[in-house]
């Protein structure tokens, strides 16, 4: 393979690469947050519906639980705006990005616990809690598969092919 896989430094300032990483982040939040709005409004109708009445604790617990991870999961994924508009001007570009960035990293753990619960309380509605259970597991595992343990297995990789590359004493 050609060494045109080891990056290249980018001809930018400190500010032009926070800026940068910001809107990545901010594009990055757009995609999740779409998703997170969903969960929370198909939960928010469940509690009017016909059927809910004859939801048995667990379920009702579990309903509250699902309800509460998507509105800290929204929180979370709002937070770096709000955290940009109170910053706005101050230079702080740089506490910017890292803060949103941990919040987002949050909000992804959050945003699979409750993916896993709303699995779990579907599932358990429409054929038992063993199934639910097992449905729910699957969900957390394949989050954190995706989100977790993929990105941590590329990120590996591309830092053995530089540490590996003579060519990577270029950009450093």
């Amino acid at each position: 393979m050609p060494d045109d896989h080891v990056r290249a430094p980018r001809d930018e300032s400190e500010l032009e690469r926070a800026d940068r990483n910001f809107a990545e982040l901010l594009q990055e939040l757009r995609v999740v947050q779409t998703g997170v709005q969903i969960l929370f409004a198909f939960l928010l109708t469940l509690a009017f519906t016909a059927r809910f009445p004859s939801l048995d604790s667990f379920q009702r617990g579990t309903y509250v639980t699902t309800l509460m991870l998507a509105v800290v999961a929204a929180a979370l994924f709002t937070a770096p705006a709000a955290v940009h508009r109170g910053l706005f001007r101050k230079g702080a570009k740089k506490e910017i990005v890292s803060v949103s960035s941990r919040l987002a990293g949050v909000g992804m753990a959050v945003l699979a616990l409750a993916l896993t619960s709303a699995v779990l309380l579907v599932v358990d509605v429409v054929h038992g809690t063993p199934e639910g259970v097992v449905a729910a597991a699957v969900t957390l595992i394949v989050c954190a598969g995706l989100w977790g343990a993929l990105p941590w297995a590329l990120g590996r990789r591309i830092t053995e092919r530089e540490e590996r590359s003579p060519a990577s004493d270029r950009g450093r």
